[in-house]
């Protein structure tokens, strides 16, 4: 790295900080005032990398700015939000994770990174890995579920698909890890609210995906917007440096969230933007993203002693390295021509969307549809509209180019009379459509059903304190119903709605959540049979909002859930279950689990113990089983859940078929933060369940016994 030390010895005080300053760009610049001033300042070396803005013409034209006419050349960063997707939009990640498929999700990482790399963008902001079990927050659309182990699998999933095996490698991008933590755990689910929970769930929960991400090489980190327990995560020494840097090992870069520096005065621990720098500063946060609070702050910070010059150094210099890493001063105009979406990318978008449905009702046998089916009402608000199937965070994505459910149908069943009527808005108070709705209904042999969110009621800023269906959705649902055609309901959103009026009286209800540039074509592949569904959840759906935060790995406290007891952990006017649980996701086929193995029943710490089960496809059609695997310590030093996910495994079984699935569990995997938080296995019978769902009642277990 003597280049990286030369350069930086080379830079003034101006250019140092520049190096730390993301300015916004592009779509989130307006008029020629703000373009002609960030022209400006990346010519004189005061803007280190910029937000938002894209394409290989309009990439290249801010580069040569910084390249050829900066005192300093050093080339630019472009940084661009691709959580699931560039061009091409792939299902939301709430969706995605549904998948339980380390392999998918590498590879929609991997797509999203080429086209992203083709249009200029060397810097994306996902994964996203907070851990969210209240769905009443908007952001739970972008996470990976409730439960760490999943979040932890996606998040090195993720990390390999974007970054490649070297951050070199074309079409590779950086990487950066979301959001520094907690943020899930937001007071009432209410966006930017402040998070208080104790050491142990954040050992537990929240940090165990970041670690996972910084073991499989991520390139950036971001922290959350947040305070935890009253030190917001941007200042958070103990975290950015304490356990991330030093525990962790990360050498990478620590980027802001939008303006987050700037507002650690309104968290009120900085009296004006040099105290705001200098915290952030200390913690080890390297970039100031679209906040100018380092330009401003930070050589006042160093006049007043808040900072020393070494800590600003280590900055800039890990900055450089990242730049050093993506090649950018070998070859800064790395952009291509930004290239036609390619057909095996469509496909791809096509077959993830399909296998990220879940059908979570099927009362009566209406799906698959009948090929000889000849007329179809398909109503509601969602049935044509292609730009909210593309969810809050759709990049470059563009409505023009993705599929709605009216189209996608329609492609799937050209014999079939296809009639679309919305009847209402997603969100407006206005009924007057719904008789036209009703006379399209019941002059068709079944009924399809559009309903859901707008992609807007999801995402940042996007938090709900009710969780039904919006608008007159539900009066239009409740009419349909009484004229006693066969109902499919599709519900788009991006997260859980609590219905259980409706998957009480529907003949089969499918989570279609927002699924990207292929969302009709990958619905019609579910609803025409093309594609047996396998989706499962990746949080608890819950019957009530009042339920939540729900999720299945509670502890069971000292008078644990009773049905029907009263002096139990348990509600007085709804089951304290969830309408479904984490991993419910019906099939067209029937799978059977039997012939539990768990081999040697007694073993070592340093041991591994071999567990397997027999699946039968108990059914006519083809399809794919989802097994997960529960570990539960029922006697230790700190209670522990009364479930603990620890593998899935997904089986390909055709007609009749009978499969054994098998995992390979490291003992060490038992082991939990004690007293200390520092991680101990300790002695003593474990009980290893297998099952569909998190279903207590419908796992299949086993104990054995861990000797010292």
């Amino acid at each position: 790295m003597a280049r990286i030390e030369r350069l930086l010895g080379s830079l003034t005080l101006e250019q140092k900080v520049g190096q730390l300053n993301m300015a916004a760009a592009g779509r989130a610049v307006t008029g020629p005032a703000p373009r002609r001033e960030l022209e400006a300042d990346i010519r004189s070396g005061r803007v280190g990398s910029v937000l938002n803005t894209w394409g290989a013409e309009a990439v290249h034209a801010l580069q040569r700015l910084a390249v050829e006419h900066s005192p300093s050349h050093i080339p630019l960063l472009f940084g661009l939000d691709v959580l699931h997707g560039h061009r091409t939009i792939f299902p939301v990640p709430l969706a995605e994770a549904g998948l339980f498929d380390a392999h998918a999700w590498e590879a929609t990482a991997r797509a999203a990174a080429a086209e992203a790399a083709a249009d200029g963008v060397n810097l994306v902001f996902a994964p996203m890995l907070d851990v969210a079990r209240d769905p009443r927050w908007g952001r739970t659309v972008e996470s990976p579920g409730e439960d760490p182990w999943v979040a932890g699998e996606l998040a090195a999933a993720k990390a390999r698909g974007f970054q490649g095996a070297q951050t070199r490698a074309r079409p590779a991008v950086a990487a950066t890890a979301k959001h520094l933590c907690g943020y899930g755990a937001v007071t009432a689910g209410r966006e930017y609210a402040s998070v208080d929970v104790s050491e142990r769930t954040l050992h537990e929960v929240h940090l165990p995906p970041f670690a996972a991400c910084v073991a499989a090489g991520i390139a950036a980190v971001m922290p959350a917007f947040i305070d935890v327990a009253g030190v917001p995560m941007t200042a958070s020494i103990a975290l950015l440096q304490g356990w991330l840097r030093i525990r962790q090992g990360f050498t990478g870069v620590v980027i802001s969230d939008y303006n987050a520096i700037a507002e650690l005065c309104a968290h009120g621990v900085a009296a004006d933007l040099a105290e705001a720098s200098a915290l952030a500063l200390r913690a080890g946060v390297d970039i100031d993203m679209a906040g100018n609070a380092y330009s401003a702050g930070l050589p006042r910070a160093l006049e007043r002693g808040l900072i020393e010059p070494w800590q600003l150094d280590a900055c800039v210099r890990r900055v450089l390295e990242l730049k050093e890493r993506l090649g950018l001063f070998d070859d800064p105009y790395r952009a291509g021509s930004a290239a036609a979406t390619m057909a095996a990318t469509r496909a791809l978008a096509r077959e993830v969307a399909a296998r990220a449905v879940i059908l979570l009702t099927h009362r009566r046998p209406v799906l698959p549809l009948p090929p000889e089916l000849r007329r179809v009402a398909l109503i509601g608000p969602l049935a044509s509209a292609p730009r909210e199937m593309l969810g809050p965070w759709c990049a470059d994505g563009r409505a023009e180019e993705t599929v709605s459910i009216l189209a996608g149908l329609r492609a799937a069943l050209p014999r079939c009379r296809l009639e679309s009527v919305a009847g209402v808005g997603v969100a407006h108070q206005d009924r007057s459509g719904i008789a036209a709705a009703l006379d399209c209904a019941r002059a068709a042999e079944l009924v399809i059903l559009c309903l859901g969110e707008e992609s807007s009621m999801s995402g940042e800023g996007g938090s709900r304190a009710q969780l039904g269906l919006p608008g007159e959705q539900r009066a239009l649902a409740e009419a349909v119903l009484e004229l006693g055609r066969p109902v499919i309901v599709l519900l788009t959103s991006g997260r859980p709605l609590t219905l259980p009026w409706l998957f009480e009286r529907a003949d089969a209800v499918l989570a279609t959540w927002f699924l990207g540039s292929e969302a009709g074509n990958a619905i019609a592949d579910v609803l025409t049979g093309r594609v047996n569904p396998s989706g499962k959840l990746a949080l608890s759906w819950p019957r009530h909002v009042g339920q939540v935060p729900i999720f299945f790995a509670q502890r069971p406290g000292g008078r644990p859930t009773k049905a029907g007891e009263r002096l139990t952990s348990a509600y007085l006017d709804v089951p304290a279950t969830p309408q479904f649980p984490f991993g419910h996701g019906l099939s067209y086929s029937s799978f059977v689990l039997r012939d539990l193995e768990c081999t040697p029943r007694s073993v070592k710490p340093t041991g591994t113990i071999e567990v397997s089960i027999s699946i039968q496809n108990d059914s006519a059609i083809p399809g794919v089983a989802s097994v997960f695997l529960f570990v539960h310590d029922p006697l230790a030093s700190i209670a522990r859940p009364q479930l603990e996910l620890k593998g899935v495994r997904r089986l390909a079984l055709a007609a009749g078929e009978r499969g054994r699935v098998v995992w390979s569990l490291p003992v060490a995997s038992l082991a939990f933060p004690g007293a200390d938080l520092e991680p101990v296995l300790e002695a003593g019978a474990f009980e290893i369940c297998i099952g569909q769902r998190a279903e207590p009642a419908e796992l299949i277990g086993c104990r054995i016994e861990v000797v010292a």
